[in-house]
């Protein structure tokens, strides 16, 4: 533990697994005191288990971002009493995915999609920031995707509610900013869990060929990322999107 958030107090949303899970249990393991909401109990204990078993503190919510104010505002209440009265960070990590062409995309879908990756961390975001405002400060860091930048021929619902997080960063760097709330995105590449099946073949793996690193990058790799975001070290950093993606968005390699 280097305790580059020692002090600090965080709540991250989809934190049950995958990205969501490693930056809970990075920000625990840096010294943050971590409130780990989701909608699985089971899973939301395990990661609090693992938290509190290295020396960290962290508390689980229970908890479906359906996208309503009411929904968001009742789970910023509960963290922030979890979390003795304040929220330093707030984790916009939740999120729906849907894979189908726009012709295949029901009405259902789309508004599944949009509600929690857009409505969702927008009205979280309203309830925390402006107690972050009064308290002198605080960061949001918003999980987006690289095909919010990068077009690809499935997901556009997706990509596109992606899209409007990034545009929110923004937004909202420039309205909390000069209060001293920091607004950032990580824009995750193809990250994928470990899996012995798992070869140069696999269809997540295919999607990295030609980027400087070849190959699907960790949910660690985006939980080191939160931390800096999250530290005093990004005290300059406002409105950017950071990538995670090995390259995906800046740069091709030629095949040899």
């Amino acid at each position: 533990m280097t305790a580059r958030l020692d002090g600090k107090t965080a709540l991250v949303t989809g934190a049950t697994s995958n990205i969501g899970r490693a930056i809970a249990i990075a920000f625990g393991a840096e010294g943050a005191h971590v409130v780990v909401a989701g909608r699985s109990k089971e899973r939301g204990d395990e990661v609090v288990e693992q938290i509190r078993s290295a020396g960290g503190r962290a508390d689980f919510i229970a908890i479906d971002l359906d996208g309503s104010k009411k929904t968001a505002d009742a789970l910023a209440d509960e963290a922030t009493r979890l979390l003795g009265g304040r929220i330093d960070v707030l984790v916009n990590n939740a999120g729906a995915i849907s894979g189908e062409t726009t012709a295949k995309t029901d009405e259902a879908t789309f508004d599944l999609v949009f509600a929690v990756n857009v409505k969702a961390p927008f009205f979280l975001t309203g309830a925390i920031a402006p107690a972050m405002v009064a308290a002198g400060g605080g960061a949001v860091i918003n999980i987006g995707s690289w095909v919010a930048r990068l077009g690809i021929p499935i997901g556009a619902v997706y990509s596109s509610s992606k899209g409007a997080l990034e545009t929110l960063t923004k937004a909202w760097a420039a309205e909390f900013g000069p209060a001293g709330v920091r607004v950032n995105t990580i824009s995750p590449g193809v990250i994928h869990t470990p899996n012995p099946d798992d070869d140069a073949t696999h269809p997540a793996a295919v999607m990295m060929n030609g980027t400087p690193a070849g190959a699907m990058g960790t949910a660690e790799d985006v939980a080191q990322a939160a931390v800096y975001l999250a530290s005093d070290e990004a005290g300059f950093v406002h409105g950017a999107v950071i990538d995670v993606d090995g390259g995906r968005i800046g740069a091709a390699v030629i095949a040899k």
